[in-house]
């Protein structure tokens, strides 16, 4: 029986699910969020800053509190419009994949998302554009927009609606000739769409999106993305790219929430189920919650290609890169190391979970470096909570019991494989 599986996983599965991580809508949302990474990154440590895991009567907690407004204007100026930077980043890469010019592409994708937006005039100041769609409430507009902007460059650009200078003129001058027509289109039709008709983009998508992103936040929405990843992989599919290009948007909404009710000083945060809930509470050691299986393998493991294989893939397992000993064991459709390779995960997603649920841990609003060892990862995320460190630590003991009846069925069958060849 595990043996049809794993050839229709093989045969049905493998093949669809890499074109469909290949598609260049998702792979240019993929790629346009991902680029925003280092922003959110250094954007949300500012919040550990602005609320430092100190006692309250301290004076570093005290100084944090009088000076919060200036401790946060580097987190409102990356990551609170992180969808801002999403936009262009979305629009620069689906041009790219046109063979179009992508800066254009990404100034046009911006232009769009901005259009959007209403500015509103305040006595005293000015026009003041409203910051709040810019971060993570309006990502699923900046997604729209960032799209819609590009198609309408590339369909201009093949039906020959364009100025095309003499090759004389430098390209940067060519360049921004061409994408005059295709502007002036995007510019006129969402104004047309915005300000004309008055249409509530952010209102809308909201709306519509709003069960999705509740539903993602629940303990089954959780577990699906975790068993659809470590399927993918078990297919030889990088899981996080296909389901990632999907997910990431929501993940970023959820995290947006919680770093805004952080800022405000919110005890309890909103949402359990961001992005780094996943990174640093499931996907400890990487896809599959590895960090078990390597830690068994680097040291009780009685075959050489087993330990071999352990003491190579430990140091990249402490920081959550497991490449080397899914392709190395392999996990990939391997029928003894598949089964652990979804349970784990899903046993530490329960447990997690439940945890957040009770209040029991923080949940997270930071989205510390994925490459960081868990226990620090873990106790970053959430904003300096300790009992983060136990959590994450909890799962890792969780994985290598779960892993363990695998791991001696694995090890057992390479010494017979070692010692059949000696034998020879």
């Amino acid at each position: 029986m595990m043996d049809k599986f794993m050839t229709w996983l093989d045969e049905k599965f493998s093949t669809p699910m890499a074109k469909l991580a290949e598609q260049r809508h998702l792979r240019a949302i993929r790629d346009g969020i991902v680029a925003t990474l280092p922003i959110i990154i250094v954007g949300s440590f500012f919040l550990i800053l602005a609320f430092p895991p100190v006692p309250k009567d301290s004076a570093i907690a005290i100084w944090a509190a009088e000076n919060i407004v200036k401790i946060l204007l580097p987190y409102r100026l990356t990551m609170y419009i992180m969808s801002l930077y999403a936009a262009w980043g979305i629009g620069y890469s689906l041009s790219r994949s046109y063979n179009l010019d992508g800066v254009s592409g990404g100034n046009l994708a911006v232009v769009a998302f901005l259009m959007t937006i209403i500015p509103q005039a305040i006595d005293g100041i000015g026009w003041v554009l409203p910051m709040a769609n810019l971060g993570g409430a309006g990502m699923f507009v900046a997604i729209i927009t960032s799209i819609l902007a590009v198609e309408i460059m590339r369909l201009m650009n093949k039906s020959g609606f364009k100025i095309t200078m003499p090759e004389q003129v430098p390209a940067s001058v060519a360049r921004s000739f061409e994408a005059l027509t295709p502007t002036a289109v995007v510019v006129i039709l969402m104004t047309i769409v915005s300000v004309v008709l008055e249409f509530d983009w952010h209102g809308f998508i909201a709306k519509i999106m709003a069960p999705l992103v509740s539903t993602s936040d629940t303990l089954p929405g959780v577990l699906f993305p975790v068993v659809l990843i470590t399927v993918f992989w078990s297919a030889g599919i990088h899981g996080v790219s296909v389901v990632g290009s999907i997910a990431r948007p929501i993940w970023t909404v959820l995290l947006d929430a919680n770093t805004a009710a952080a800022a405000e000083g919110a005890k309890v945060l909103p949402h359990i189920a961001p992005e780094p809930f996943y990174q640093w509470f499931i996907w400890i050691g990487g896809s599959g919650a590895t960090i078990g299986l390597v830690l068994l393998l680097a040291f009780a493991s009685k075959s050489k290609y087993a330990k071999t294989l352990g003491r190579t893939a430990l140091a990249p397992g402490i920081f959550n890169i497991n490449e080397p000993l899914i392709f190395g064991a392999p996990i990939v459709l391997n029928p003894i190391l598949i089964a652990p390779f979804i349970l784990a995960p899903v046993v530490n997603t329960i447990v997690s979970y439940v945890a957040m649920s009770m209040e029991l841990v923080s949940r997270p609003s930071v989205l510390a470096p994925w490459t960081l060892p868990g226990p620090i990862g873990a106790y970053l995320a959430t904003g300096g909570d300790w009992k983060a460190i136990v959590l994450n630590l909890i799962c890792i003991v969780l994985s290598v019991l779960i892993y363990y009846p695998f791991f001696k069925l694995y090890d057992n069958k390479q010494l017979e494989l070692e010692t059949e060849e000696l034998s020879n």
